[in-house]
């Protein structure tokens, strides 16, 4: 393991022994920071999703350096020779086609195999399409959740769509231009036409585009359009407040169900209030 200082991991140059997660650009080269291109320049090996998008990029940069590849299909494999290259005091440097790795791409194994191995794991930020696109959207950011690419199928995709009907933050996606006619669909189906959606497309390119609308006039407007490439999908949260989500006449019935049981209507105010996290005084005026 290497003992170094880890204030000298802020610096330019790779250290031995060490994982270096690398961010790249999901569009714009101009977005390569001078770090990262340091650090793919001079570690010992470049483990990448794509060899041949990686290419692109390394020259691009002129960098020459060795390369693997690492993906869901391999990275059972790979994941032992990268943790063998490391243990040998070999750097090595991870990175996805676009963005930062381990956003709904492969790596959450090997990171937490170097964790486990006490292996330093150094991370050299760069763009995200999830976090460029909430913060072009003009919804609520400071809190949000973040789902990828929902299953295809199944129970648990419904069990996803029910939540972004209820989450009351943005919800970012990302879905694929053959999906996205479905996923639209489904998402009036569960969070009604005038749901406000932001869709986000190109990002940093030349041809960037942003829809900013209800659900309704998106379908509208992709429904003679064919695209290439991934959209990133905000859908602004649910501005229903948790008091009008509640069943008043349920938990009426529960108050005079204790009241009649013996407990005061304060006790039994109090007993629900806390139960469903709501004050004691609006349980309180049901009584009335």
């Amino acid at each position: 393991m290497n003992n170094k200082n880890t204030l000298s991991h802020r610096g330019q140059e790779p250290e031995n022994g060490v994982l270096y997660i690398v961010g790249t650009p999901i569009g714009n080269l101009n977005d390569m920071s001078p770090r990262a291109i340091n650090i793919l320049r001079n570690v010992d090996l470049i483990a990448c999703e794509d060899t041949r998008n990686t290419k692109k990029i390394m020259n691009n940069f002129c960098i020459k350096n060795n390369i693997t590849s690492f993906n869901e299909y391999n990275s059972n494999t790979k994941t032992k020779e990268i943790l063998a290259y490391l243990n040998n005091y070999k750097s090595v440097a991870l990175v996805s086609d676009a963005g930062m790795p381990l956003i709904c791409d492969p790596g959450e194994e090997l990171i937490a195999k170097c964790r486990e191995n006490k292996l330093e794991v150094v991370c050299v930020p760069g763009p995200c399409a999830a976090i460029t696109a909430i913060t072009s959207s003009g919804f609520h950011s400071s809190k949000f959740l973040f789902l990828g690419f929902l299953p295809r199928k199944g129970k648990e995709r419904e069990k996803l769509l029910n939540q972004i009907k209820k989450n009351t933050i943005s919800t970012i996606l990302y879905e694929s231009p053959h999906r996205l006619h479905k996923l639209l669909k489904e998402l009036k189906e569960y969070c009604g036409g005038d749901r406000k959606i932001h869709i986000a497309r190109e990002l940093t390119k030349k041809f960037e585009e942003h829809i900013n609308s209800d659900i309704d006039n998106i379908i509208n407007i992709f429904e003679e359009r064919e695209y290439k490439g991934e959209f990133c999908i905000i859908v602004k949260g649910n501005n229903i407040k948790k008091i009008d989500l509640i069943d008043k006449n349920k938990l009426r019935e529960e108050l005079f169900f204790l009241i009649n049981n013996g407990l005061s209507l304060s006790k039994a105010s109090k007993y629900l209030a806390n139960k469903n996290n709501l004050t004691k005084k609006f349980i309180y005026n049901l009584s009335e």
